[in-house]
């Protein structure tokens, strides 16, 4: 059974985030729990998997294509390949830089995942494209992260002390 990068990397940053909070944390208050959670998905959820995503698109740029229906061959994908190098490494960075490094993060991350994810619906709805990674999980993680992020973020924002 192949295991979804998306899920090994969801059980990775929810491992990390309870790990950090036992043993790191001294109070378990709404803001220490949500800027915990936020900053393990920014780490992982968008450093790591971006990084992941770079690799796929510049190392396996044929097996990807053809995963995600595009033909193979694009050079496209070294551009898409760089663009996720370019928002993992800032969302690694998030680990050192807080603050409004992290709504930054947020909001690039955020333009190009919601983009793909429309992206995504639209050449389902126009093209017919069903390729495994034009649908599905790739697609809800487009969509969902970003909000996610954001929530998180004014979650946050809000519950300073």
């Amino acid at each position: 059974m192949k295991i979804s990068p998306w899920l090994l990397t969801t059980v990775l940053l929810i491992v990390a985030s309870i790990l950090d909070l036992i043993i790191f944390r001294q109070d378990y208050s709404l803001y220490t729990i949500s800027s915990t959670l936020l900053l393990w998905l920014l780490v992982i959820g968008v450093g790591v998997n971006g990084i992941i995503g770079f690799t796929g698109h510049f190392f396996r740029a044929d097996e990807v294509a053809e995963k995600i229906g595009w033909p193979t061959g694009n050079p496209f994908q070294r551009e898409i390949a760089f663009a996720n190098l370019g928002y993992g490494v800032a969302g690694l960075l998030c680990f050192f830089f807080r603050d409004g490094f992290w709504l930054a993060v947020i909001v690039v991350y955020s333009v190009f995942a919601f983009g793909a994810g429309i992206g995504h619906i639209h050449e389902t709805k126009t093209a017919g494209n069903v390729s495994e990674y034009n649908t599905g999980a790739v697609v809800a993680h487009d969509l969902l992260m970003p909000v996610i992020l954001f929530v998180l973020y004014w979650v946050v924002i809000f519950s300073r002390g």
